[in-house]
């Protein structure tokens, strides 16, 4: 098989270099992945400036774009064909709930949905120091051979959040929907050295609703949990409502 990896933490995160040395039991990897972090990028496409690749060693090549640009630059410049199967990863911190709009690791997995390829996003649900990259890229392993011997669904990818915890200790990945996260708004502003005020979004680790069967409930009892995606954002259940409407 040809399996191309990227992420958006960058090159040099430990999780990708985890996932992408386990990846290789199934066949030839290849690592397209930003030069730096570029984390809560959503599915953002670099349209007004050029993009610049840099092959770091063989099939490890660094872009200074969104994890979006990796994958269109893989697909289409840096690989000699496309390749059977697209995952993300492993994020540094979960991707649940609400979260999955903001993330960049998985709109790299969206685009190759996109584009036709079989997708996975992976995420180890920690913001701290950890150790077990390697751990959770067996489960990621695990879930990508079950991805190649059963297919997926149309216009579907998936996305994997797994606790962080040793491998002996992580329990049957459990097929979950999406949850919905707590928001609680938090902007911290401050004072520069120059006495210009400055802002910063997103200070706190989020808080999710912990509902039966969602992501965020299935990692907090320790299993990991695999949430199938699309990208049609149509709400279907309000359509019939809005057609009442008098538009006119």
């Amino acid at each position: 098989m040809q399996i191309m990896v990227t992420n958006d933490d960058g090159i040099g995160a430990p999780g990708i270099k985890a996932l992408a040395e386990a990846l290789t039991e199934l066949g030839n990897v290849t690592v397209v992945a930003p030069d730096r972090e570029r984390s809560a990028t959503g599915h953002s496409l670099t349209l007004h400036a050029p993009l610049r690749v840099f092959e770091l060693r063989q099939g490890w090549f660094a872009v200074d774009g969104t994890p979006t640009d990796c994958v269109n630059m893989g697909l289409h410049s840096l690989l000699p064909s496309p390749p059977d199967l697209v995952v993300s990863g492993i994020n540094h911190g979960s991707n649940m709930g609400d979260d999955v709009t903001y993330s960049g690791t998985v709109a790299a997995a969206m685009e190759a949905n996109l584009m036709g390829i079989p997708s996975l996003a992976v995420s180890l649900a920690t913001y701290g120091a950890t150790e077990y990259f390697p751990d959770a890229a067996k489960i990621a392993l695990q879930v990508c051979r079950a991805m190649i011997r059963q297919g997926l669904p149309a216009d579907t990818f998936l996305n994997l959040n797994i606790p962080n915890l040793p491998f002996a200790e992580i329990k049957t990945p459990l097929i979950t929907r999406q949850g919905k996260r707590s928001f609680v708004g938090k902007i911290v502003d401050k004072i520069d050295p120059r006495g210009r005020k400055y802002y910063w979004i997103g200070s706190e680790e989020p808080s999710f609703i912990d509902d039966e069967g969602t992501d965020y409930n299935a990692v907090g009892k320790g299993h990991p949990s695999l949430t199938p995606l699309h990208l049609d954002l149509t709400n279907h259940r309000a359509l019939e409502a809005l057609k009442q409407w008098q538009l006119a």
